[in-house]
């Protein structure tokens, strides 16, 4: 009885997908298609749906998404087609590599350019044609998506779908040093060694100035939405962000990276995102990185990440390192 009625809802809310898009209403078709990805995630045909409403480069992750699940899917295969046909060509590259599709498939793809000069379907027509398929019979106006980062209410962004191993730092032992014959030289005063701040505290700082002593840290100005790079107490690179929404707010506090990835998976119920770049995880599920779906830095966009221009999480990547502090305050 509980399966009859998961397909129950899962085919209500694509419908209601399809009719949304058919009323021009694509923000609302795209909460509905990812709704019918997250009560059935194992079918390929919500990942299909997202695909042909999102911006290409995320619409390409949605594709590869619902080749994992049945490679042998015809209709993803010509979804792949019809996205790349939608990338400049100096995005197509990188696009491909971020969704991680495999090489036999793309070496059985045709040349971009000659799909683009073969205009094989226009964007109304392929649509039709593609989500008639698999039976859900939606068109789209032919007119560039407006990217959103996927979100789906009450699951953290884009928790990695593995458990991310910290890399463990090895103590230094000191050697004895031998003793001296004592004189009659003053000795000076032994200096403090500052107490390394934990892994993990709830409170935050809001002067630098008292963080100095950390010497490579990094801020997170959520009410501002900046990330600052910071030597000591002197700031050397500040970035535009997006962090969590109202409804799922990024964490405040002091954490240390302690994991990193160049390029890892992320997913949850309703979306999957290969090869997210530069992540650097700070507590639990939550981290900073690189960003291909959406474009809208300086508005909160993701549920509880931070997220960054790609070129500038990887300078952020290469900055940073395992034990980093990260300092996040409103």
């Amino acid at each position: 009885m509980a399966s009859e009625n998961t397909d129950q809802d899962y085919l209500v809310a694509l419908r209601a997908a399809r009719a949304a898009l058919a009323k021009g209403r694509r923000v609302e078709a795209r909460r509905l298609a990812r709704r019918a990805a997250q009560i059935a995630p194992s079918k390929e045909e919500p990942w299909l749906f997202l695909a042909a409403v999102s911006e290409p480069r995320a619409g390409l992750a949605y594709v590869a998404r619902a080749l994992e699940i049945n490679p042998n899917s015809r209709t993803a295969r010509k979804a792949i087609r019809w996205v790349m046909q939608r990338l400049s060509p100096q995005e197509r590259t990188q696009a491909v590599r971020e969704a991680q599709l495999p090489d036999e498939l793309v070496y059985q793809l045709a040349p971009w350019e000659s799909l683009a000069s073969r205009r094989l379907l226009s964007t109304r027509v392929f649509l039709s044609a593609l989500l008639l398929t698999v039976g859900i019979g939606i068109w789209l106006v032919n007119q560039p998506a407006d990217a959103q980062q996927p979100q789906v209410a009450s699951v953290p962004l884009a928790k990695a779908s593995f458990t991310p191993t910290p890399t463990k730092t090895p103590t230094a032992t000191l050697t004895p040093t031998p003793t001296m014959t004592p004189t009659m030289t003053p000795t000076s005063t032994p200096t403090t060694t500052p107490t390394r701040r934990p892994s993990v505290s709830w409170t935050y700082s809001l002067d630098p100035q008292e963080l100095a002593s950390e010497g490579r840290w990094i801020d997170v100005d959520v009410t501002a939405q900046q990330v600052t790079a910071y030597v000591g107490d002197t700031a050397v690179r500040q970035f535009t962000v997006s962090t969590g929404t109202r409804a799922h707010p990024t964490v405040l506090g002091q954490f240390r990276i302690y994991a990193r990835y160049r390029a890892a998976p992320m997913s949850g119920p309703g979306y999957y995102l290969p090869g997210v770049p530069f992540v650097m995880y700070f507590y639990k599920g939550y981290s900073l990185h690189g960003t291909y779906w959406h474009d809208n830095f300086g508005t909160p966009m993701s549920h509880g990440c931070v997220n960054m221009r790609t070129p500038e999480a990887e300078w952020l990547y290469d900055f940073a390192s395992f034990g980093t502090l990260v300092n996040i305050h409103p």
